[in-house]
């Protein structure tokens, strides 16, 4: 007899269900570009969107032009030459593709702008729409942030790819910060470097888009390059605004009892998994015998990013069904292998890298899909349609 094969895992437990049932969204935005300028012109581009119109399609489009453009400056850009003056051997990055690039950030954020009140325009509100648009907001961080490096290369007036992953951990760890936040307080505070990252980001690339790179080839008084100029300010944005804003809204949930009022344990339970991965691969990358990094950054970062990805919408599945976050995942694994063959068999650690960033991809792609399918048949709705107030 033919059994159809099935490869569901039930990610969510009976714990995290229930808790989705009772979960009420709560969040803070007092971005002056977000609360006057953005959220005026969603209100308006909502109203021209069909009430048919699913707001979780919006979603997966907007993540889709994030994958376009990452796509598209892999094929123009694979080892992030392409603006090295000093790398003639590889050519520059067409205009057009800077201005594309530009285009699909800007629906992209338009998007993601728009999918809420979309919901709440068609009555879908629920904890499926706000974990799909975060837990691809996580993996978002990573294909755009890549995106950014190729308009300044990876030698003249920039940083060295291991720089750029520092600069990657920064992001990361920016993003991941504002859930652990909101796991200990319940409310989402929505930070001020997202709006400003994007509408940056779209500038960047319509500058790049007239000029060219090397329109970025500037140095600023002190011998202090374009590209180093956007690390430092990457690095101090968080240093001022992320971190201690997190843990002042953490300590105020604690002092007035606001908030979840986790042991300390408990409370900082999800960063474990998170120190785990940027130990293994810091060590990897740094002390890699054959320069893993330099050989190809664009792989480790699609790898590292996607496995970031996957533990932070882990953390987002906790905190929103109000269950205590798992201590590690199985997904960490993989990297810690890969790293420790880059090690052993230097020769061949590529190979390896390769295998890892294909087992991160097909392990996050199950995890989404299977906790997305739970979660549908748990509350009786559908992904990508509204279902009908009759069915």
């Amino acid at each position: 007899m033919y059994h159809k094969l099935n490869l569901e895992v039930k990610y969510l437990t009976e714990q995290h269900l229930t808790g989705f049932e009772n979960y009420k969204y709560s969040s803070v935005d007092t971005s002056p570009l977000s609360v006057y300028i953005m959220h005026p012109f969603w209100n308006k581009v909502v109203q021209y969107c069909p009430k048919w119109v699913a707001p979780n399609v919006l979603t997966f489009s907007g993540f889709l032009f994030t994958v376009f453009n990452f796509t598209l400056f892999t094929f123009y850009d694979y080892y992030l030459y392409a603006s090295s003056d000093d790398k003639p051997q590889y050519p520059p990055i067409p205009r057009w593709v800077f201005a594309l690039g530009a285009f699909n950030v800007f629906m992209a954020y338009t998007l993601d702008g728009i999918d809420g009140k979309q919901a709440r325009r068609t009555q879908t509100s629920g904890p499926l729409g706000e974990l799909f648009d975060h837990g691809l907001d996580s993996w978002t961080t990573m294909l755009i942030s890549v995106c950014m490096f190729s308009v300044f290369g990876r030698t003249d007036h920039s940083v060295s790819p291991l720089r750029m992953y520092f600069i990657l951990w920064n992001v990361f760890i920016s993003f991941y910060l504002t859930h652990w936040e909101k796991y200990n307080t319940g409310v989402l505070f929505l930070p001020w470097g997202y709006d400003l990252s994007m509408v940056g980001t779209i500038i960047v690339f319509v500058i790049s888009s007239i000029g060219g790179h090397k329109a970025w080839k500037i140095v600023f008084p002190g011998g202090i390059p374009v590209g180093v100029m956007f690390e430092v300010l990457l690095y101090v944005t968080a240093i001022v605004s992320s971190l201690p804003v997190v843990l002042w809204n953490i300590y105020k949930s604690y002092r007035d009892k606001t908030g979840k009022m986790r042991t300390f344990l408990d409370a900082i339970r999800p960063l474990l998994p998170l120190a785990v991965l940027f130990s293994i691969s810091t060590i990897w990358v740094v002390h890699s015998p054959s320069n893993i990094i330099d050989k190809d950054p664009r792989i480790i970062f699609l790898a590292i990013g996607t496995i970031f990805s996957n533990i932070c919408c882990r953390l987002i599945v906790s905190q929103m069904s109000n269950t205590r976050c798992e201590l590690l995942s199985w997904i960490l694994l993989p990297v810690a292998v890969a790293a420790l063959f880059s090690f052993i068999l230097p020769s061949i650690d590529l190979v390896f890298t390769y295998i890892l960033a294909i087992i991160a991809l097909l392990a996050h792609i199950h995890y989404g899909t299977c906790v997305v399918r739970q979660m549908c048949r748990h509350f009786r709705i559908h992904t990508f349609h509204i279902k009908d107030r009759a069915d």
